[in-house]
């Protein structure tokens, strides 16, 4: 009888991460822009889409005024079930990722989000470029 009531519980605290689980296939973001010495970035990205952990998109970074700087390729953050459930909860998360320009060079990127509600909330996205660190400021919402 124990180890029924032993299981029950166990099997009752994995429900709210299977439901995040369930809950979100898709992150959207807004363009962002973030200044540069003389200049602006503006990162746009598309609807990420959820593979397990990992939060697929593509990226286009828009230099002002250097425009062949701009940039654009392939962006990966990986954000776990447990890490949905404490943004349902109302909790910071922090989470990594890579990226990787039309020239096939990697970038680092790092990052937080800060929930307003279950689905949406503020986001702060840092992209390390040769010695640079970028840091977008914006907003994101979760989808199904």
């Amino acid at each position: 009888m124990r180890f029924v009531a032993l299981v029950a519980v166990c099997l009752l605290s994995a429900l709210p991460v299977r439901a995040a689980e369930a809950a979100f296939a898709r992150a959207t973001v807004p363009a962002m822009k973030t200044s540069i010495y003389v200049g602006s970035v503006t990162l746009t990205v598309g609807t990420f889409e959820r593979a397990g952990d990992r939060w697929t998109t593509t990226y286009n970074a828009k230099v002002f005024p250097w425009f062949p700087w701009s940039e654009h390729g392939d962006i990966t953050i990986t954000v776990t079930d447990a890490d949905l459930a404490r943004l349902a909860k109302g909790e910071t998360v922090e989470f990594t990722g890579d990226a990787q320009n039309h020239k096939k060079k990697p970038r680092k990127v790092t990052g937080r989000a800060q929930p307003a509600n279950e689905r949406s909330g503020k986001i702060k996205v840092r992209i390390h470029v040769d010695d640079v660190e970028l840091i977008f400021n914006g907003t994101y919402e979760l989808t199904r």
